[in-house]
């Protein structure tokens, strides 16, 4: 039996691939590329594995996600997913609740910023009173 006639040297179509077969030049690649960009072989891999899909399917996928064709989820302004119910009464009174809750929000916030700032002010004082112990204990030192 030569390499030619061989059934791992032979392409799909029946004819033989060369000196080296095609899968071993595959196999070679992939190692190569392993080493050298990991992430494109490992996507290739998978690729190979899913059987070599269509670009087309591959795109019209990443559409579908991106178009929010993910079952009826929507993204709102603050980031969150959420889907809609349908129901117009729920959908006002949880839009209320959502401006209600932001206005709490911002109530603590301002809260929050108003107690920083008084803590702020009482190291500024506490640091104010401890440098004028030190300059003081100098002072009375340079006397003598």
């Amino acid at each position: 039996m030569t390499s030619s006639s061989a059934p791992w040297s032979r392409s799909r179509t029946g004819r033989a691939s060369g000196p080296f077969p095609r899968r071993s030049l595959e196999i070679g690649a992939i190692v190569i590329g392993f080493i050298y960009a990991w992430p494109v072989a490992a996507a290739y891999v998978v690729w190979k594995l899913m059987g070599y899909p269509a670009l087309n399917e591959l795109k019209s996928f990443a559409q579908r996600g991106l178009n929010g064709g993910l079952g009826g989820f929507t993204a709102s302004f603050s980031g969150a997913v959420r889907r809609d119910t349908g129901n117009w009464a729920f959908e006002q009174y949880r839009q209320q609740e959502l401006e209600r809750l932001e206005q709490e929000r911002r109530r603590l916030e301002d809260e929050s910023r108003a107690f920083t700032d008084f803590v702020d002010e009482l190291k500024r004082a506490r640091d104010r009173e401890q440098f004028d112990a030190f300059m003081a204990k100098r002072r009375a030192g340079s006397n003598y």
